[in-house]
């Protein structure tokens, strides 16, 4: 018998309703960039500059939930987030696209520590062997976000009067955000048990040399820099370049993100079945099929198809990323390890979103999808790294 943790039902419903900042600026953050400046190719900027928070964050997130504990952080992150709303709510107002950008880099440092709420969530957790489990039903909240945030950006875009609108947008987000606050209140510090045979903290230098750490960050950076790359160009290729209408790019952002996270109703027992080196695989394969699916077309059933494949691939190898992550490091040492982790992930992943108006606007489209393939190679060294590595722990355990 499973029994859901108290902290686990909190996370669950406070996730969405910050998660989704993060989606409306996927969806609009382009097509309001592509009015607000004159310079096209910057317009895919606000992405980065958010992810680039991300990954800025990472770091300062972990210092302070190592020094302050879990539950500041999080009030951190939540008040990082609600400043960046309200920033963008006048960013709107009097069309301005530096300000515009500025809330888009807060939403992105209140994000990083959004996203070190799963390791909230592990530290939660008392039985290592259902840590899986509890990633997968804490990434099933991401369903929500995935239709919060667009619906968010199309419902209240003309509730207050702008130049180019979405101000009402960034109003009702900032209070959904402090809805996630009020429901943290009751959030409990977990506890984490360290005893006298974890040793001391090793140094950063050494933990990362380990082939399970390079694995697991391999995985997930690789996964969510592919997932980025595509996720970002795809709005201002369909609507901008294709003229596909915006209830259509809708239609493929919400699939693609509502995708992300369903398959984390499936995770649980794909882990129990083929284990983590299997969901690598089958990620890794989701992966190569996106590509074929994006080179082919560029109707709206490509687009859709291509998007949501994206998202289960990216569900399956985020997850075996951050399920291996705890191997590589002791309990004293998590924070700095969960940090180097974020730091990298993001960072990549910033990189992957600003090249990707870069190379839409210099070589259209299939361009974007040709030069994502040496990120499928990077991954399947990955793939084989991990088979290495999973024998050689089979062959030392007998």
């Amino acid at each position: 018998k499973f029994n859901l943790p108290r902290n686990i039902c909190l996370l669950f419903m406070a996730q969405p309703l910050v998660m989704c900042s993060a989606p409306i600026i996927v969806f609009i953050g382009g097509l309001l960039s592509s009015e607000l400046t004159a310079n096209a190719s910057l317009a895919t900027l606000p992405i980065s500059l958010m992810i680039l928070g991300v990954a800025a964050g990472s770091i300062p997130g972990a210092m302070i939930a190592k020094t302050k504990g879990r539950k500041f952080a999080v009030f951190s992150g939540f008040s990082c987030l609600l400043s960046a709303a309200l920033i963008a709510v006048l960013a709107t107002k009097l069309a301005l696209f530096n300000l515009f950008a500025l809330a888009s880099f807060l939403f992105g440092i209140g994000g990083a520590f959004t996203q070190q709420l799963r390791f909230a969530a592990i530290e939660s957790t008392e039985n290592a062997d259902d840590i899986p489990k509890i990633l997968a039903i804490l990434m099933l909240s991401g369903v929500f976000a995935a239709f919060l945030g667009p619906e968010i950006a199309v419902t209240a875009k003309d509730w207050l009067a702008s130049p180019h609108g979405y101000t009402g947008s960034f109003l009702l987000l900032a209070m959904f955000i402090g809805c996630a606050t009020l429901i943290m209140v009751f959030f409990k510090e977990p506890e984490i048990k360290e005893t006298s045979n974890d040793g001391e903290a090793r140094p950063l230098t050494v933990i990362i040399k380990q082939p399970i750490f390079i694995i697991a960050i391999c995985t997930a950076t690789i996964g969510y820099a592919l997932m980025s790359y595509l996720m970002t160009a795809t709005p201002l290729s369909m609507h901008h370049m294709q003229g596909h209408s915006l209830i259509e790019t809708k239609w493929v952002i919400q699939s693609h993100i509502a995708a992300m996270y369903i398959p984390s109703l499936l995770t649980p027992w794909l882990v129990k079945k083929i284990a983590l080196k299997g969901l690598l695989k089958l990620g890794s394969i989701i992966y190569i099929v996106v590509a074929f699916i994006a080179f082919s077309g560029q109707e709206v059933m490509h687009y859709w198809w291509a998007l949501v494949l994206l998202g289960i691939g990216w569900n399956f190898l985020f997850l075996t990323g951050t399920s291996l992550l705890p191997q590589s490091y002791r309990p004293c040492e998590r924070h700095k390890v969960q940090a180097t982790n974020d730091f990298v992930l993001f960072g990549f992943q910033a990189f992957a979103s600003l090249m990707a108006g870069w190379v839409l606007f210099t070589g259209g489209w299939h361009y974007v999808v040709l030069t994502s393939l040496p990120m499928l190679v990077a991954l399947f060294v990955v793939n084989i790294l991990y088979l290495r590595q999973d024998k050689k722990q089979q062959l030392q355990s007998s």
